[in-house]
């Protein structure tokens, strides 16, 4: 059985995640345990990490940097062992340099660039909320079980 190690920083909706995990674990006959944890020892064994994320940039940013350990952790399960890993929401915006949200606050770093608040023009509106298509770049495992048409749900700004 893999463990999933729920990244908890005090930011995001993490029984909703819990959940979605566990149930798309069991749509994919993949036996697993997924664990709310800030515990370093936890992420530096689990077979898969995620990171959620709700709220501001800056202050996810701070809730994870007052886990002691977790950041250096994650660092190491998944980028240096590389172990799969999953950013939701501000959790995927953490990874950048710098994040440019109500300020410029700095990130981890693991992917190199800004993350910016989105440009609007009069047809569009912030945060951007409902559903709406995308196009994968390329093919990977979580895109391919997306209809053709490919409609996702978004909740950003």
């Amino acid at each position: 059985m893999q463990t999933i190690a729920l990244i908890d920083y005090g930011a995001g909706n993490l029984r909703s995640v819990e959940r979605a995990l566990e149930a798309a674990a069991a749509q994919a006959a993949m036996p697993s345990r997924v664990v709310m944890t800030d515990d370093p020892a936890i992420v530096r064994s689990a077979d898969r990490i995620v990171l959620p994320g709700q709220g501001a940039f800056d202050d996810c940013m701070k809730g994870l940097e007052a886990r002691s350990g977790v950041i250096e952790a994650m660092d190491e399960r998944v980028r240096q062992k590389g172990a799969p890993f999953l950013g939701i929401c501000v959790g995927m915006q953490l990874l950048a340099d710098e994040g440019l949200e109500h300020g410029g606050y700095r990130g981890l770093g693991w992917i190199g660039g800004v993350c910016r608040p989105l440009k609007t023009g009069a047809a569009e509106r912030v945060p951007h909320m409902g559903w709406n298509e995308a196009e994968p770049l390329r093919a990977h495992p979580v895109s391919a079980p997306l209809s053709p048409a490919r409609h996702v749900y978004f909740c950003h700004s």
